[in-house]
């Protein structure tokens, strides 16, 4: 798993230009099913619309794409609307923008720039972050040094996810990939190497990096 940028929620866009409105919808997906499912239920919603044009961006081994006009003019929405995710380093991303027509044409350029316009503000409205792949380390802990380790493990700002007490104190501990061989060491000098710790699965993290539009 590399590091991507994708939406921290669901997020949504309203524009209206020469009475046509244009309303933006931007959700993270992990297959072309989930992007096939929106892309149906925003036409569902809006049954009278004009158009509901969208793109995806699905990252992995093969990265994939997909985009599309719905009937306006060629190049003029499903490309805008992918380049608004392109360009921003976005993946595993969909975003749909419905056009209600107001029954004023705004040309090939105004159309670009609505386009663009929806899907941008429904981008920005998700709150992107970056995730980064993270790792989950378990360390089974004696009671007189589980408090100085978990102090020690804190101050360095590694997440400690959960705590089970039985004959031991068991930490899991979350680290970025990166930081698994640091983290180890840190344990190991801690405890004077009495303690190695067992890798105990990998999940993604946010990174905390602030991603602005």
């Amino acid at each position: 798993m590399e590091a991507k940028i994708v939406p921290g929620r669901e997020g949504q866009s309203l524009i209206e230009i020469n009475r046509s409105r244009f309303i933006g919808l931007c959700r993270r997906i992990s297959s072309t099913e989930e992007a096939s499912a929106l892309i149906d239920s925003q036409r569902q919603k809006y049954p009278d619309a004009r158009h509901c044009c969208y793109a995806w961006i699905l990252s992995g081994g093969l990265n994939m794409q997909k985009y599309s006009d719905d009937g306006e003019p060629s190049g003029t929405a499903g490309m805008p609307i992918l380049s608004v995710l392109s360009k921003n380093g976005i993946s595993d991303t969909a975003i749909t923008v419905t056009r209600y027509f107001g029954g004023v044409l705004l040309g090939k350029g105004g159309l670009v720039r609505a386009y663009t316009e929806a899907a941008a503000e429904a981008l920005k409205d998700s709150a992107p972050s970056e995730i980064i792949p993270g790792e989950l380390y378990k360390f089974p802990l004696e009671y007189k040094i589980s408090d100085r380790v978990i102090f020690e493990l804190g101050n360095r700002g590694f997440e400690i996810t959960d705590t089970a007490y039985g004959e031991n104190v068991v930490i899991t501990v979350l680290t970025p990939e990166k930081e698994a061989g640091n983290l180890l060491a840190l344990v190991t000098e801690i405890t004077s190497g009495k303690v190695s710790g067992e890798k105990a699965g990998s999940l993604e993290m946010n990174s905390g990096k602030i991603i602005d539009f």
